[in-house]
């Protein structure tokens, strides 16, 4: 309760704090909501040149897009200054600090990096979301259910994947690009998976399970997914215990200035 208690106290003064600047915070926010649009831009494009992914409509794409862009915007509000952090933190040697204070290392970092700056990303997928919805029909209400269990899923992943690149500061302090390349990984969850090799499936499925991060929350809403997209889910909850596992054990390791 104390650590929930911090976190809130935490998020309330980051929020104060991007909305000091009024004008400043609402571009910023116009900025990553029109950014959002790229994804459906892209699918727009493609669906109005005639072509399309095989089985899938428009609206069916849009609303994994939109699951894809509100997993992605959670992740990034709740932990995208994670690495950033860390990697200042273990640059210049004061992660003392962090370890000096009277709770768990993790747990402070985890509240002191909360960012609205994925805010607009957040809004355009609950809006792009809303749109799509209006034009599929969703499956039963045990889909349905199923497919916030494999949303919350994705959300684990994507937790997961920051703290883990975040604890390789500790030993790889250089890893600024690590960020853009599990992005281009990422991408996959966007798009219905059945469109790539079965190589590439097995990899978003069960290696890197990206997948649940766009595809298979949106397959379940709409009756599509089937016994095999609950495989991944187990894997959501691995990801996020192994980089909470992960980054308490590279602070044991932790011996000052540059790692």
């Amino acid at each position: 309760m104390k650590i929930f208690s911090i976190y809130k106290i935490c998020v309330k003064t980051a929020v104060a704090q991007a909305a000091a600047y009024r004008f400043d915070f609402f571009l910023s926010l116009l900025i990553t909501f029109a950014g959002s649009l790229g994804f459906p831009l892209a699918a727009l494009l493609i669906y109005g040149a005639g072509a399309g992914f095989p089985g899938w409509s428009f609206y069916e794409v849009l609303l994994i897009q939109s699951v894809f862009t509100v997993s992605q915007a959670l992740a990034r509000v709740c932990l995208g200054n994670m690495l950033w952090e860390t990697m200042q933190h273990v640059r210049e040697g004061t992660f003392e600090t962090v370890l000096l204070k009277p709770m768990d290392p993790l747990g402070y970092m985890i509240a002191t990096t909360f960012s609205p700056d994925s805010f607009g990303n957040f809004l355009c997928g609950l809006a792009l979301f809303g749109y799509a919805a209006a034009h599929v029909r969703f499956a039963p209400l045990p889909a349905v259910l199923s497919g916030i269990l494999l949303f919350a899923a994705g959300v684990a992943v994507m937790a997961g994947i920051q703290l883990i690149m975040a604890a390789l500061s500790f030993k790889w302090v250089g890893n600024a690009r690590l960020p853009e390349i599990f992005a281009g990984v990422e991408a996959f969850g966007q798009y219905p998976i059945a469109i790539f090799p079965a190589a590439v499936r097995a990899v978003v499925s069960f290696v890197i399970p990206v997948g649940l991060v766009g595809f298979f929350p949106a397959a379940a809403l709409l009756g599509r997914a089937g016994a095999e997209a609950f495989g991944p889910a187990g894997l959501g909850l691995l990801f996020l215990g192994l980089g909470v596992w992960v980054y308490r054990h590279m602070i044991r390791l932790y011996k000052g200035v540059g790692g």
